[in-house]
């Protein structure tokens, strides 16, 4: 029995025998590999990647009705990253924030020195913590596990993300900058702070507004590198002292040192210290 097709639409495609259509199917075209973009936990490519940052849509309020719109959900998730890093966290044990920047070079000195940080504090029964990516961050990371040791990876949503080095066993992945910052204070002991940009003097300036203001007590914060860091002192004592926006007293929050075991050393010795479970002494 033979059907005919409605007036208007396309006809059905025929198969032959084989079934196969008669049609020339295209060999699929070359897909370059797309850079991933981190957004709290998803990992976007392509189109999906354009999508604006957590932070910027924070930031910025485009009307006068945009708080009752979107806040209320952006609380609920910002919420959602304090109870999913203070549950990663909370069982950290000692632990030493490691900062420095993101661009320093593998084989260089300060990649360097940034291992030997690492690996001394993971051989000293510590964790190390750090902002998860490239450079001094993934060289601090490097010598923790090759110091076996425990080494976590703090990750932020940005616009030239990398994501989170190899060396991370322990990774969360942030939306928001407050919500990290909370963890690198919260749940270390002191800082050591490598060379580093903007961010790395983000987090040693805030880092000395706490001790400084007594939001945290008992936080030693050791910079490594002399010859890196003394122009940054001395334009402190030169300026800021002088001028009287701070207190000569202030530097005293941060100590200078040009060795990694001695930056380990003194960071360790700033920690109160008390019995583990297994009679062990260990930073408290």
């Amino acid at each position: 029995m033979s059907t005919s097709q409605p007036s208007g639409q396309t006809p059905l495609p025929d198969p032959d025998a084989n079934g196969s259509t008669g049609a020339v199917v295209p060999a699929p075209a070359y897909v370059a590999e797309a850079p991933a973009k981190h957004k709290g936990p998803l990992e976007l490519r392509r189109k999906q990647a354009a999508a604006p940052m957590s932070d910027q849509r924070l930031l910025d309020t485009r009307g006068p009705d945009q708080f009752i719109h979107t806040d209320p959900w952006r609380v609920l998730r910002i919420q959602s990253e304090f109870v999913e890093g203070f549950g990663a966290l909370a069982e950290l044990g000692p632990a030493v924030s490691v900062f420095g920047s993101a661009r320093t070079k593998p084989g260089s000195a300060f990649y360097e020195m940034g291992v030997q940080v690492g690996r001394h504090l993971a051989e000293a029964g510590v964790a190390v913590i750090t902002g998860g990516g490239p450079g001094s961050m993934e060289a601090a990371n490097k010598g923790a596990v090759e110091g076996n040791g425990v080494s976590v990876g703090l990750g932020i949503e940005l616009p030239f993300e990398q994501g989170l080095n190899r060396w991370v066993d322990l990774g969360i992945n942030f939306r928001y900058f407050f919500a990290r910052k909370t963890m690198f204070v919260k749940y270390a002991q002191g800082f050591i702070v490598l060379p580093g940009g903007l961010g790395t003097l983000d987090e040693l300036f805030e880092a000395m507004v706490l001790v400084q203001t007594r939001k945290v007590t008992s936080f030693p914060i050791v910079l490594l590198g002399v010859d890196f860091w003394r122009p940054m002192i001395e334009w402190i004592k030169e300026t800021l002292v002088k001028e009287g926006m701070v207190s000569e007293k202030d530097l005293d929050l941060i100590q200078l040192v040009d060795d990694p075991a001695d930056a380990v050393h003194r960071v360790l010795h700033g920690i109160p210290r008390q019995p583990s479970g297994n009679g062990e002494q260990r930073p408290e």
